[in-house]
Formats: structure tokens, sequence, C-alpha cells
């Protein structure tokens, strides 16, 4: 049974879920996915297999290279530590589903606030128009979103090293940059493998994640650096203010997104869990 908060809470995310489902997206991008999708027809559907295989396996690694940093390590005794200060007993991930909704949702706004401030000062930084942080502002865009979405799901109790949570995680990441008009999709595909598994450890599900349609996030962080290359003289004082708005914006909307959906799916877990 739910309490009220929780009650009210479950209905606040079926409204955001509702919000998903009645995108509709205009002419423009449209388009923009038709030729997207040419473009990759023209090309033989080996190499198209091979690069979304070659981009998955470097997606796992990232992830895999994240979850086993000390910064992570560090980032889990933080929020630990935060339960406790909630409740004494908490000594592992799993202990944090005792705590109230209020109280999971408090520590994982710190984790949310943390790293859409991170994202938008990288943003901010790859506006400048330097070549390396310029080209390092897509890997570090994705290190940012994944490792969010993964301290968002240990601030639920959600231990991201075992192969099912690790999958969930990286699925959730997916979803969540997925073109607005395909995020309804990505919460219904989340949504109907959560309802159907009834083992938490190993995967069985499909392990494929990338394909065009997703490429689509990608290049718009490419074409946000041609931009930024565009704008990056135009100075007020010596700074770039154009180019480095542009840059930390962009940067910020996208982990706002993220984080918006992975917390609506691990905090409708933690509801559908406690229901059963």
């Amino acid at each position: 049974m739910f309490t009220d908060r929780e009650n009210k809470l479950y209905l606040e995310i079926k409204d955001w879920e509702q919000s998903l489902y009645s995108y509709e997206p205009n002419d423009l991008v449209l388009t923009y996915e038709k030729y997207l999708e040419r473009a990759f027809a023209l090309l033989p559907e080996q190499t198209q297999k091979e690069f979304f295989s070659v981009l998955d396996t470097w997606l796992f690694h990232l992830h895999a290279l994240i979850q086993g940093s000390s910064l992570q390590h560090d980032a889990k005794e933080r929020i630990l530590a935060a339960g406790r200060v909630f409740h004494e007993d908490i000594s592992q991930l799993d202990d944090l589903r005792i705590l109230s909704i209020d109280q999971l949702q408090y520590i994982a706004k710190q984790q949310i606030a943390r790293h859409r401030l991170y994202s938008f000062a990288q943003g901010g930084l790859s506006g400048t128009g330097g070549a390396l942080v310029l080209g390092a502002d897509i890997p570090a865009i994705i290190v940012i979103n994944l490792r969010v979405v993964q301290l968002i799901a240990m601030t639920y109790g959600y231990e991201v090293n075992n192969p099912f949570e690790m999958m969930t995680s990286l699925k959730v990441f997916h979803a969540a940059t997925l073109p607005n008009r395909l995020l309804g999709q990505g919460w219904n595909q989340l949504m109907d493998e959560l309802h159907s598994t009834d083992e938490f450890y190993f995967y069985d599900g499909e392990d494929k994640l990338t394909d065009t349609t997703w490429l689509e996030q990608p290049l718009k962080q490419i074409l946000k650096g041609w931009t930024i290359l565009l704008f990056k003289n135009k100075k007020i004082q010596g700074i770039p203010v154009l180019s480095m708005a542009l840059g930390a914006g962009m940067n910020y909307q996208l982990t706002r997104k993220v984080t918006e959906f992975a917390h609506n799916y691990y905090q409708m877990r933690y509801l559908l869990e406690k229901e059963q």
C-alpha cells in the first residue's frame, strides 16, 4: 500500500509519462530524422552492425570504468553517509530502501544538482573553443550522464555492479538520450522489461543499445561544436560569451533531461516494488 505521499508521487510520474506520449515532433525534426536514416542506409548493412557494435562495446567499457573508479566508490560512501543521517542502521545500498520516498528524493536531488552543475561548467569550458576541451566534449558529457544515472540507481538501493543493474542503468541512459519523440517508446520498453523480469541479478534481455535514432544526440553535440568554432572569436571583453553560453546551455539541458528521466524511472521502481 502506498502512503499519501507515495500515491501523489506515483500520479505525478504517470502525468509525466503521459507527457512523453503526447509529444509531437515538427516537420523539421521529421525531415532531419529521414535524412539521417537515408545517410546511414547508404552504408553496407555489415558496416552499420560493426559500427553500432563498437559503440555499444565502448559504452559498456566506459560504464564499467566509471563504476569501478575511486570517485564512484567515494560517491557511494557519501550516499550511504547521507542515508545514515535519516537511519543509523544503514550499512549497504539495499538498506536505503527503508527510507521514505522524501528522504530518498533529498539524497538523489543532491546528486542531480551537483551533476547538472558539472555539465553546465563542462559545457561552458568547451564553449571557449579550445581544441582539447572541445574534442573531449562528447566523452565528457557521456561520462557525466552515465555517472549520475549510476548514482541515482544507488540512491534507490540498486547496486550497479551486477549484470542486471549494469545493463538497466545503461538502458536508462540510452532511453533518456533518445530524441524527445522516442522517449515514450524508451520508457515503455524499460517498464515492459521490468514487469516481465523475475531475476534481478543475471540479465537475459536484449543487450543491443545504440542505433541510428540514438545518434541524433551525438550529432547535435557535433553540430554544437561546429557552432562554437564559428562564434568563439565573437568576444565580449575578451571572453567568448556566446559560444560559452551555447555550450553550457546545451549540456545542462541534456543532463536535465537525463536526470529527470532516470530519477522518474528509479522512483517508479521503488514504488512498484513497495506495492508488491
